[in-house]
């Protein structure tokens, strides 16, 4: 049995939406039984990426803000996006400085990860910052944040119990937590 192998076929895809972070495409496709369906696709104009900052005593640096399409406010891993045709670890870098004002001497990818692989394409990349200097965050217009810093366990159980709900943190901190034994 080849498991790699599309049973899905497009027989017709057309945007039906666009804006400059994504589009979203209506297809007309047989299903993998054969039948006619529908298929909408969320496609990111951006990869996502993630930081899971780790100083020397073991702290790690949650962001907090006001998550607009949720209607509630959300802690997280420092996160954002990384334009198609650059570097992961290049956004990720800008993204930790910008929403934290730190910035790290020693980088860990740990893992590649689909945010929700049933209506989207989007692609994340979650990274271990260590080594960590303190300088000045400069946030976007669009985000209002709050940082906090506290131990990586208590963010690890945070996770855990759902006061953690983004996909991308809620999967970086768990992998953290595997690999450090936490």
């Amino acid at each position: 049995m080849n498991t790699t192998e599309n049973p899905w076929q497009t027989l017709n895809s057309s945007v039906k939406y666009e804006n400059p972070w994504l589009s979203i495409r209506h297809e007309d496709v047989l299903t993998p039984a054969g039948t006619p369906g529908i298929y909408g696709v969320v496609s990111f104009k951006n990869k996502a990426v993630g930081v899971i900052p780790i100083d020397a005593d073991g702290n790690t640096y949650l962001v907090g803000q006001y998550r607009y399409p949720l209607n509630e406010y959300s802690w997280e891993i420092p996160e954002g996006g990384s334009p198609l045709d650059t570097d992961p670890l290049d956004s990720a870098r800008r993204e930790l400085k910008e929403e934290t004002g730190l910035e790290a001497q020693k980088w860990t990818k740990i893992a590649r990860i689909h945010t929700s692989n049933s209506a989207t394409d989007e692609e994340g990349f979650l990274y271990i910052a260590e080594d960590l200097v303190q300088g000045e965050h400069a946030p976007e217009e669009t985000e209002k944040l709050h940082v906090w810093k506290l131990p990586l366990a208590e963010a690890v159980e945070m996770a855990m119990t759902s006061r953690i709900t983004d996909a991308l943190s809620v999967s970086g901190l768990l992998i953290v937590a595997r690999l450090r034994g936490i």
